[in-house]
């Protein structure tokens, strides 16, 4: 980073499966900054800020903060070649103890005692996960490149079951103050697999983890639930511009959606909701930062200098298709102990037929699906590239560099 280059922020939101689409635009992102003569310029991303899935990509992401274009081949790497066993059981005896547990309970209550003795925790075991994330995440690692001064702060966020609040942990090189806002809070922490299990713990499909708050333990979940201000943490740890990856919906295509006069099912009405959690957010939050900016811009130089607000130039990249749509044609591609669980839960047919595809489109780990996604990222990205360009100002570099 130049001295007079602005402090340049990235923020990845969560969606499961769906953060193949942020892969996909930071692969692109990478080939745009290698064709624009920047590769020298080191990491374009000094703040990083991810929730969910985007937390773990965040976190691959900073850990590598010294190697820009190595770090998004081992991430691609990763996301190119994903099997939902590397995320969650999904053998027959792992999908029986945990999920079809799971959907008895729901159906016969806690009227058995054997079930008081054995309350299952979540959908899915997401075991492996964590050993997958022992190999892609170093504590020891992140800290090296912060000293060395590639990385100036990486965030993750997760919700308290307990307290309610939503909580962003940060970890920085330098002083940065914890902020406290209206249900949020924010904590300074080493930055663990624990966090990003919490953050990643969709509601009901993966267990919560305990996480130490303030000297005391609070089971945590997922960071997109209850995030008002996904764009917040960024801005907080000082970011002057920020790149924004969304996880649907903000640049879908228009058009009005096939409906049906069925009854939905248990498996449409929780994509939905998961769907309100992970995705609704953002839009709220871009816009509330443009009206910001919008009266910032209508201030006299002075009056501006005597507020605390500071304009924050905001470029936004998100699938330009519906990413439910590109789930429903792989939806035979899960493992048949997790089609059958799903099917119980409603997740049928194929293609225009299927239904319940948006909840599958959270846990779709598997390479079709994932390898689709994140060509779509690199479409979206190069579409835009002269936008992106000019947001990191890459033609003023390649231009000095011909002088």
């Amino acid at each position: 980073m130049t001295e007079n280059a602005l402090l340049t922020g990235l923020v990845l939101t969560g969606g499961g499966a769906r953060a193949a689409y942020q892969v996909g635009v930071l692969k692109a992102i990478a080939q745009v900054r290698r064709e624009a003569g920047a590769a020298h310029t080191g990491n374009p991303f000094p703040v990083i800020a991810g929730t969910s899935a985007g937390a773990i990509n965040a976190a691959a992401l900073a850990c590598r903060a010294d190697d820009f274009d190595g770090a998004i081949a081992g991430i691609c790497e990763v996301w190119e070649n994903f099997r939902a066993e590397q995320v969650y059981r999904s053998d027959s005896l792992g999908v029986i103890r945990t999920g079809a547990r799971w959907l008895t309970m729901m159906s016969i209550g806690w009227v058995i005692a054997r079930w008081r003795r054995a309350r299952p925790r979540s959908l899915l075991d997401n075991k492996p996960l964590e050993t997958l994330l022992g190999r892609l995440v170093s504590t020891e690692r992140l800290h090296q490149v912060m000293k060395q001064g590639h990385l100036h702060a990486l965030a993750v966020t997760a919700s308290s079951y307990g307290s309610g609040l939503h909580v962003t942990f940060y970890d920085a090189p330098v002083d940065i103050l914890p902020w406290t806002r209206s249900q949020r809070l924010a904590v300074r922490a080493p930055i663990t697999v624990a966090h990003l299990l919490a953050s990643s713990a969709i509601p009901f499909v993966f267990p919560a983890v305990a996480l130490d708050i303030d000297g005391h333990q609070e089971y945590c979940g997922d960071g997109s639930m209850r995030q008002a201000a996904p764009i917040s943490p960024a801005v907080h740890l000082g970011a002057e511009r920020i790149l924004v990856v969304g996880a649907g919906r903000m640049h879908e295509p228009p058009g009005e959606r096939p409906s049906s006069s069925e009854y939905p099912n248990l498996a449409q009405i929780a994509g939905h909701a998961l769907s309100n959690i992970f995705l609704d957010a953002l839009a709220v939050d871009v816009e509330r930062l443009q009206r910001i900016n919008a009266t910032l811009a209508l201030l006299p130089p002075r009056s501006r200098a005597e507020t605390s607000l500071k304009p924050i130039e905001v470029l936004v990249i998100a699938p330009s298709q519906r990413l439910d749509d590109i789930a429903s044609k792989h939806l035979t591609s899960l493992p048949l102990p997790i089609r059958a669980m799903l099917g119980g839960l409603g997740v049928s047919g194929r293609g225009d037929d299927a239904r319940g595809a948006a909840l599958a489109s959270y846990l779709l780990f598997e390479a079709p699906y994932t390898r689709e996604l994140i060509a779509l990222g690199v479409h979206d990205t190069m579409a835009r590239r002269d936008e992106v360009i000019a947001f990191f100002g890459w033609g003023e570099v390649a231009a000095a560099a011909a002088q």
